[in-house]
């Protein structure tokens, strides 16, 4: 009998094993990540035509569409108000809901809450509301996205929490981001190399942009883990341009081979991490992880190291960009 027992349990040790390794594969299948995507109707939308950004809108959204990837997009309404072409930018973010994607409010002029008084940025808000809300209400939708310009959320504690009760008051949910790849930077060099026919510049770009995502995720995913004790719904923070437009959908395959899943914001902000405690406040904005990381006395070491020949090139630009 014991001869039994001892071949009944080198079977289940068996099974055990082989059922472990493919549950143990499977784990990062179960990351997932929301797409949020800022400065529209676009980035950099001063040096593009009303007819141009809705040619890259169109782009940008036809893949997502055909994905079927949830995203949201953030507003900056005075981006509308170019003499001759208001309608075609309008045009550009109903196009948004059209597809069925959600929008929402990132300031009326990009205003950052550490460069402005408290009730000058909360005019910005109120100001950043009129289109969005009427193309929201067309289509029987609510305004209840926000995120911070350069993602600068105080100074200061107390004003911190006076404009997070306001928000909540006007019925936002504030959108943090815990993923940053820094698109913008590599944007304004990838729209020069594109104007002037550089395939070569841009294929070094995309190729650049890419590698630089995935060192970000491999740093973040090991120092959420070590954080809290595992990977949150991560949320993605990108920018409308043409470089997203033209690649996304490498980017998209880049996050499946990592095992993510496209969730909403809503799924991701149902996650419990977004309510630990919270009490960053600084000069230059930063991703939530990096928030939780030094409320806790923690902050993040040796991060990934952004490519000082992309930076180099970006400044070399006529109009270098800033960060959005």
């Amino acid at each position: 009998m014991k001869r039994v027992f001892a071949t009944y349990d080198f079977i289940l040790l068996s099974l055990l094993f082989a059922t472990a390794m493919p549950l143990q594969a499977q784990n990062p299948a179960q990351r997932g990540i929301a797409i949020t995507i800022d400065d529209l109707p676009a980035g950099g939308a001063s040096s593009m035509t009303g007819s141009e950004i809705i040619e890259m809108t169109t782009k940008l959204l036809g893949t997502l569409r055909d994905q079927k990837i949830p995203a949201v997009g953030f507003v900056n309404e005075r981006k509308l108000y170019k003499f001759g072409e208001v309608d075609e930018r309008i045009k550009a973010l109903s196009m948004w809901l059209d597809d069925g994607f959600d929008l929402g409010n990132h300031t009326f002029s990009h205003a950052s809450l550490n460069r402005v008084g408290l009730k000058e940025w909360e005019e910005e808000i109120i100001r950043g509301e009129t289109v969005t809300r009427m193309l929201l209400a067309q289509h029987n939708m609510k305004l209840r996205y926000f995120r911070h310009p350069y993602l600068d959320t105080g100074r200061d504690l107390e004003t911190r929490r006076q404009a997070e009760a306001f928000l909540v008051d006007r019925g936002y949910h504030i959108a943090p981001i815990t993923m940053d790849a820094w698109d913008w930077m590599y944007a304004g060099v990838y729209d020069d190399a594109r104007r002037r026919g550089d395939t070569a510049l841009e294929q070094q770009l995309v190729s650049s942009y890419l590698s630089y995502t995935s060192a970000v995720f491999d740093y973040y995913e090991k120092f959420s883990k070590d954080l809290i004790g595992y990977e949150p719904k991560q949320i993605i923070l990108l920018h409308a341009n043409w470089l997203e437009a033209d690649h996304i959908g490498e980017l998209l395959d880049l996050l499946r081979k990592r095992g993510y899943q496209l969730v909403t914001l809503q799924d991701a902000l149902s996650d419990s991490a977004y309510s630990l405690p919270d009490e960053y406040v600084g000069e230059e904005g930063t991703s939530w992880l990096d928030h939780w990381a030094i409320t806790r006395g923690h902050p993040p070491q040796h991060t990934p190291v952004f490519p000082q020949w992309v930076i180099d090139k970006s400044n070399a630009l006529p109009h270098p960009p800033t960060q959005p």
